[in-house]
């Protein structure tokens, strides 16, 4: 979300103080916008002996001169904008931290299918998607840096680009920049989640041998319960992106306490009358639904009511969080 009434020095402001450790920038701020006001109030006390200054034109004409907002803050720490070179320091950093933000995420995912439809098992996969990604990011270092050595040292070679006011961002909403590892922690994990309790059907694992892939689940549950778990894998999702999108608030608390009995309860009703998991595999593995049944069961039990309990509880908190309260304002909702 974008600040309507956010003014390009309000921008240029963020853009330049998002480069600095925390507890500098409050100070580097307020710095800058005195220093950007008093360049502005010379400039218009200038035009008043020649040509007309509007504010904004004199604005427009200190930030250029200010220069990009990254440069300026790492002058202001005294960090050197540099690898390779000066000239194409920030154009190189801007566009490697692109390429990891896009091309790591979408390899690790591919690979990650990849083995699952392999039936390899879960070393293996983790061993493959981790070789695979340290490698991608070695390569990627590697050759985007190559391509900048040779640009610096190659006479003749176009300057980067003159940075201009028009390039600022909008300034963020640090709510909903917050919200989004959130976002794609749970839809990573919500994702794995339905793709395991199908893979486990089409690609059983092998408990001995071969002709013993048993799937784990009771296949019987497929006239109903899990395809109605999968249902709500896909509702826990579009939870998930309210919640990026909105923030937490009462309507999606009383979601998440409904989403979570939707599915606690019928998945403990599963497990403690025995039509949770493949006998198949039970009779395999020598699941002690024995002596040792009971125990097993409310263990089991006191964990998935745990689980539920603190997501729950976890989001009321955030919802009154996100009011300007506290828990301690529980008491008067």
């Amino acid at each position: 979300m974008t600040t309507p009434t956010a003014t390009l020095t309000d921008r240029y402001v963020a853009a330049a103080a998002r480069h600095l450790p925390e507890t500098q920038r409050d100070e580097f701020a307020r710095e800058l916008r005195e220093r950007i006001a008093d360049e502005m109030d010379a400039r218009l006390a200038a035009s008043a002996n020649g040509a007309p200054t509007t504010a904004a034109d004199a604005e427009d004409a200190v930030l250029r001169e200010l220069g990009d907002p990254a440069a300026l803050a790492a002058a202001y720490v005294d960090r050197p904008l540099q690898l390779i070179g000066p000239r194409y320091f920030l154009a190189w950093k801007r566009l490697l931290t692109l390429l990891y933000a896009i091309v790591l995420p979408i390899t690790a995912a591919a690979v990650l299918l990849a083995q699952l439809l392999s039936g390899a098992g879960p070393g293996e996969i983790a061993a493959e998607v981790v070789g695979v990604v340290l490698a991608l990011v070695v390569h990627l270092a590697f050759w985007v840096t190559l391509v900048f050595a040779i640009l610096e040292r190659t006479p003749g070679t176009k300057a980067v680009e003159r940075w201009t006011p028009d390039q600022l961002p909008e300034i963020r909403d640090e709510g909903r920049a917050g919200r989004l590892g959130d976002l794609i922690a749970s839809l990573v994990f919500l994702g794995l989640f339905a793709v395991v309790i199908v893979w486990q059907q089409v690609r059983p694992p092998s408990f001995g041998g071969p002709g013993q892939e048993i799937p784990v689940l009771d296949p019987a549950l497929w006239s109903f319960w899990l395809p109605y778990f999968l249902v709500l894998i896909v509702l826990e999702m579009l939870f998930a992106v309210a919640i990026y999108l909105w923030g937490w608030n009462w309507p999606l608390a009383i979601a998440n306490l409904v989403l979570n009995v939707a599915f606690t309860v019928p998945a403990l009703w599963l497990l403690a009358t025995e039509q949770l998991f493949n006998p198949a595999l039970l009779d395999v593995i020598g699941w002690p639904w024995g002596e040792a049944g009971a125990v097993t069961t409310t263990v089991l039990v006191f964990v998935f009511v745990g689980i539920a309990v603190w997501d729950v509880i976890d989001g009321v908190v955030k919802t009154v969080r996100g009011r300007g309260g506290s828990a301690l304002t529980l008491g008067r909702i």
